[in-house]
């Protein structure tokens, strides 16, 4: 049984839910393969991608620690089974990835984006592109704000685009929560490697041949050379003059292998 997702790989946030994607259908199902193959995302596992996504979005996620809102691992449960705390991870770089700071409390987030996917809308290979005002599903008339992984919201994040800041004015703006879900969880195995382009650039690596995810972290950093893959390089910027909240921006091709 196979299934398949839109993606545009030049978006880091869409890259690492398709990982996260891969992760989750491999924990569900026992057995997975993905692989890119132009603009779409394969997956093969015992299992549709509504059924994924429907289990998903019924899971419970725990915070760990009770005592730090913004900054807690979280658990997600069964049948997922899955600690996720890469943004405490100084020796694999994934701290240097964490994109929320200050009072933005990380498990709240991740709550709502997942509660998000409970429409239907989400069961589909478009899940990536829907965008929607996201809203807390313990208190369903509080707004909640994404983590900034997806890129398109990068561009227009700083105040020296917009003419303002959306973040000091706590405007609300929309999500695109599959992307924000995923890539959280994609994190967890798959980190990109620091870039030599300096500071908070990043690199990682796109693959074409069926993969599980238990190989993924050496083929996403770019540790084996494998024919039919290709390097993109990504700013984790900072999105506010505070120079504390930060964003991943669009990313560009760097180095393609062919063959197969």
């Amino acid at each position: 049984m196979t299934f398949q997702v839109r993606v545009d790989a030049q978006n880091p946030g869409q890259f690492f839910g398709c990982c996260g994607l891969l992760e989750l259908a491999q924990r569900l199902t026992g057995e997975a393969v993905g692989h890119f193959d132009g603009t779409s995302f394969h997956v093969a596992a015992d299992c549709t991608l509504s059924q994924l996504i429907d289990r998903l979005s019924c899971t419970s996620i725990v915070q760990t620690d009770s005592d730090d809102d913004t900054g807690s691992p979280l658990r997600l449960g069964a049948p997922f089974d899955m600690l996720v705390d890469w943004w405490h991870d100084a020796w694999a770089g994934g701290r240097e990835l964490k994109v929320w700071a200050g009072t933005m409390q990380s498990v709240r987030i991740a709550q709502a984006m997942v509660a998000s996917l409970r429409d239907p809308e989400f069961h589909g290979e478009s899940l990536f592109d829907i965008g929607r005002v996201v809203y807390d599903p313990g208190e369903p008339t509080k707004k909640v704000e994404p983590y900034y992984f997806d890129a398109r919201r990068a561009p227009n994040a700083h105040s020296r685009d917009v003419g303002f800041s959306p973040n000091d004015l706590e405007l609300t703006t929309t999500a695109f929560p599959a992307v924000e879900a995923l890539c959280l969880f994609g994190l967890q195995r798959c980190r990109p490697k620091p870039s030599p382009a300096g500071r908070r650039f990043f690199e990682y690596v796109w693959w074409s041949h069926p993969s599980r995810s238990s190989v993924l972290a050496p083929i996403v950093s770019g540790a084996v050379p494998l024919p039919g893959t290709r390097r993109y390089r990504f700013e984790n910027w900072f999105r506010t003059g505070q120079r504390k909240h930060k964003a991943f921006r669009p990313a560009v091709v760097v180095r393609e292998r062919k063959g197969s």
